[in-house]
């Protein structure tokens, strides 16, 4: 097994042989161009994001945007990122539909181990991230290596999720715990306590 298909099957590898260093280099030129598209191109950077990962509908992710490898990314429809979104796909990541990202989110497969005498070999991991339907994630808020992310949650500005988080729930913090389910209360409301002031907020 070469350290390609290490990495992709969640064991040590080193990520400077076997096609690796290329496969980075290659999507650093595809994510360069994205990020110097003009932000009023909105067909040109739809096509372009389809060239960088795997898209299962009409996605947008707002400029700058970085990731390794892109081919490790797999996203649903409806899907919107605002900007400084950093993925770090050496393992797998699988976003669902409906999907929202605040600014300067991190998704991170990517690790290293803890002794310092096995982390300086060289060797490190990725381990995939799986992230359900209709998930907002806040600002600032990183996900590590491991972690599934359940359907219909939202994660607080500025949480770690270093644990799985169940379906229908509002999670935050460092390390981010879930605080409450999400009920049927919850929409009539667009803040806190403000309720909507329109007819047409439900779909």
């Amino acid at each position: 097994m070469n350290q390609k298909e290490r990495m992709l099957n969640q064991l040590p590898y080193k990520s400077n042989f076997d096609g690796l260093l290329e496969d980075r280099l290659k999507n650093k030129r595809k994510i360069y161009d994205y990020n110097h598209t003009y932000p009023d191109e909105l067909e040109k950077l739809h096509e372009m994001i389809k060239d960088i990962v795997i898209t299962k509908g009409r996605i947008h992710i707002e400029p700058p945007f970085y990731c390794d490898y892109g081919y490790n990314i797999e996203i649903g429809d409806g899907f919107y990122a605002n900007h400084n979104l950093v993925i770090l796909d050496v393992g797998k990541v699988t976003i669902g539909k409906n999907c929202l990202f605040a600014t300067n989110v991190s998704i991170l497969t990517a690790g290293h181990p803890i002794h310092p005498d096995t982390r300086n070999s060289g060797y490190e991991y990725g381990i995939p991230i799986k992230i359900g339907d209709n998930v907002w994630l806040g600002g600032s808020v990183v996900v590590l290596p491991g972690v599934t992310i359940g359907n219909n949650v939202v994660i607080g500005a500025g949480s770690v999720v270093t644990k799985d988080i169940p379906d229908d729930v509002v999670a935050i913090g460092n390390p981010c715990k879930v605080i409450r389910s999400i009920t049927e209360e919850d929409r009539k409301y667009y803040f806190k306590d403000r309720i909507f002031d329109v007819e047409d907020y439900l779909v």
